[in-house]
């Protein structure tokens, strides 16, 4: 049995497995710990997510759906074995499962036939969710099962336990089948031979692409009538820059509170009279720096 770990150590111990985390919204406070207790923890459960792309299912792992609320795992894994977290404390994942099971992975044994659903798994079971559609055809990239492996590894090195104590949801509970696509216990073993040998230590953060912005659409873009995601991401910006002039919105539609806020951000630039009508021009839109949508 053990506290479970802080967000702060979670990423830290996945990061100094090697793995690259990216850290989704306000996943440090996102969790359902104010339906239930979360911990003692006593191991790691592992599912695939029968969906496919990589930014929906991470999406929908944090926000969940209407019959089962979010987050639905701590942290989902990419075929390309990116590791996103989405949810810290108590998480929709595991559900009831047979009780024998988890005395054993306190006990690091042999697992039982999964025969009953009794206990709370939700509340002892740190869970990751795989990208793969479940179907016995969808491939499993060697990156991914590294990522798997490592993340399980990660958790169990923070903890001081072996590979026992990692499962998969379909040894958990009753009628499951996930991970669909390879051998709990190959991957048991993979983890074995990784808490046998240190770390492989932090890798270096990928460098983030530049930023982007949307091109000067041109003056005659700016009418009564328009409507475009630029028109929001441009108000959004004159928000953000003190400039807004707004009783709603920002929203898409080019609206005379869009023009009277533009010719706020004119006027702070330091433009008067006529070049500070409002209407944007290719000087004042490049200092804006408006997202590209």
């Amino acid at each position: 049995m053990a506290t479970p770990l802080s967000a702060s150590r979670l990423v830290k111990a996945l990061r100094d497995e090697g793995l690259e985390v990216r850290e989704y919204r306000n996943w440090r406070t996102h969790n359902r710990n104010g339906k239930g207790p979360w911990g003692p923890v006593n191991g790691v459960m592992i599912h695939h997510t029968v969906t496919r792309g990589t930014d929906h299912t991470v999406e929908l792992c944090y926000e969940g759906h209407s019959t089962l609320p979010g987050p639905l795992c701590h942290g989902v894994i990419d075929k390309e074995g990116v590791v996103h977290l989405v949810g810290n404390g108590r998480a929709n994942h595991a559900g009831l499962g047979d009780g024998d099971v988890l005395r054993a992975v306190i006990d690091e044994r042999a697992l039982p036939d999964d025969n009953e659903a009794d206990t709370d798994g939700n509340r002892h079971f740190y869970g990751f969710e795989c990208v793969n559609l479940g179907d016995g055809r969808d491939p499993w990239p060697e990156a991914q099962k590294l990522a798997i492996e490592k993340a399980a590894a990660a958790v169990c090195r923070a903890h001081g336990w072996t590979e026992k104590s990692v499962i998969g949801h379909r040894e958990w509970q009753p009628g499951k089948v996930d991970p669909r696509g390879f051998s709990m216990d190959t991957m048991r073993g993979r983890i074995a031979k990784r808490l046998g040998r240190k770390a492989d230590g932090p890798t270096k953060p990928a460098p983030k692409p530049p930023a982007r912005y949307e091109p000067f659409p041109g003056a005659d873009f700016f009418r009564i009538g328009r409507e475009s995601r630029i028109v929001t991401a441009m108000g959004k910006r004159l928000v953000a820059e003190g400039c807004g002039r707004y009783k709603v919105g920002p929203g898409p539609r080019w609206s005379e509170a869009d023009r009277q806020s533009y010719a706020a951000w004119q006027r702070k630039l330091g433009f008067t009279g006529k070049d500070a009508d409002g209407i944007p021009g290719p000087t004042s839109w490049k200092k804006l720096r408006v997202p590209d949508v």
